[in-house]
């Protein structure tokens, strides 16, 4: 039901004026004959019955790797109804069905043709631009390979050169290794009868030498004999001589110490005098000096000390003058005082005697 329900939305009429179904207007309805253009002057074309279409929605989405999920949504159409169209009076030219359809049907051939002919061209370009491609990546390989196989031939070429070069230098070396060998080999047979001959002169110069050494060796004996003998009498002698010179020398030091001490026993009598007359002399020269700052010392101190009395005498003399001026004036204002107490009384007086 639900597949007959999508087929039906689908298959519609290419002309969009009507909402016929397809199958109804090419006749490829279940058991219905293809439909026919009524014929005669006065016969209108009928308009095919509504057929109630349900709007459908169908999602792709890829659940797995290739599996592919629809989903097909059913919904009532949500564009509202169109009022019926007033009856018209006069005559309508309607389009026949089949003129709509036939100009479709043009309409669907020309949309493919276009599309064919859209793709034809997209392939030719898709084949055009893989010609290109293997052409240049011919090209490129072709190009490559020819580097690489003339590199490959310069770089054997080299290889070769650089061969023959080592097989020339060691060749040379060999050579020359070779003579140095040769004449290094003569050189040690020289060198060895050299030496054979030089061994033989020396063991028999050895001999010789040995013979020399053996003469002198005794002669250096006896001389040293000789030596030793006349060192120790020499010894002997310079002993004696040493021992008479430390005695001649401990008189002489005894000697000598007594001439120093009687000499410093003078020396100490004669200079402890001179010492104490010198600090005599100093003594009393200090004593004068300390009398003399004494005496200086006092008479300033008296002089300050008569200064100081007359000072004070003055300022004793100032203070009695200022005494005796405050007492003269105590005196005055006594007097003052005295007279107005007499004036004060007479009246008094006189009153006492008036009312007596």
């Amino acid at each position: 039901m639900l597949i007959g329900l999508v087929r039906d939305s689908m298959l519609q009429c290419f002309c969009h004026s009507c909402k016929a179904p397809l199958d109804i207007v090419a006749g490829q309805r279940k058991g219905n004959a293809p439909f026919k253009k009524p014929t005669g002057k006065g016969a209108r074309t009928k308009q095919p019955k509504k057929v109630k279409f349900i709007t459908t929605e169908i999602r792709c989405q890829e659940k797995s790797k290739g599996g592919i999920c629809y989903e097909v949504i059913l919904a009532e159409p949500t564009a509202p109804k169109r009022a019926p169209s007033p009856p018209h009076t006069g005559p309508t030219q309607q389009i026949p069905i089949e003129d709509k359809l036939r100009e479709a049907e043009q309409r669907r051939f020309t949309l493919e043709s276009h599309k064919i002919a859209a793709l034809s061209a997209k392939l030719s370009k898709i084949e055009e631009v893989a010609r290109k491609k293997d052409e240049l990546s011919a090209a490129f390989i072709a190009a490559t390979r020819e580097s690489l196989d003339a590199k490959m031939n310069n770089t054997e070429e080299k290889r070769e050169a650089h061969i023959a070069e080592l097989k020339n230098k060691l060749k040379e070396h060999l050579e020359s290794v070779e003579k140095s060998r040769l004449s290094l080999e003569q050189q040690t047979e020289e060198v060895r009868c050299a030496v054979e001959e030089k061994l033989k002169t020396a063991a028999a110069q050895r001999d010789e030498n040995i013979k020399r050494m053996l003469d002198r060796l005794k002669e250096h004996e006896e001389q040293a004999a000789r030596v030793r003998q006349g060192m120790t009498e020499r010894v002997q002698q310079l002993e004696s001589q040493i021992q008479g010179k430390l005695d001649q020398a401990r008189e002489r030091r005894e000697s000598l110490e007594r001439e120093q001490k009687e000499k410093l026993r003078n020396y100490n009598t004669v200079k402890i005098a001179k010492v104490r007359q010198m600090v005599d002399e100093c003594a009393t020269r200090d004593l004068l000096v300390k009398k003399f700052e004494f005496d200086k010392r006092v008479s300033t101190a008296e002089l300050n000390r008569q200064r100081e009395i007359q000072r004070r005498v003055q300022a004793i003399r100032e203070h009695e003058k200022r005494a005796e001026i405050v007492r003269q004036k105590k005196a005055a204002m006594d007097g003052q005082k005295g007279k107005g107490e007499d004036q004060n009384i007479l009246p008094v007086e006189n009153e006492t005697a008036s009312s007596g």
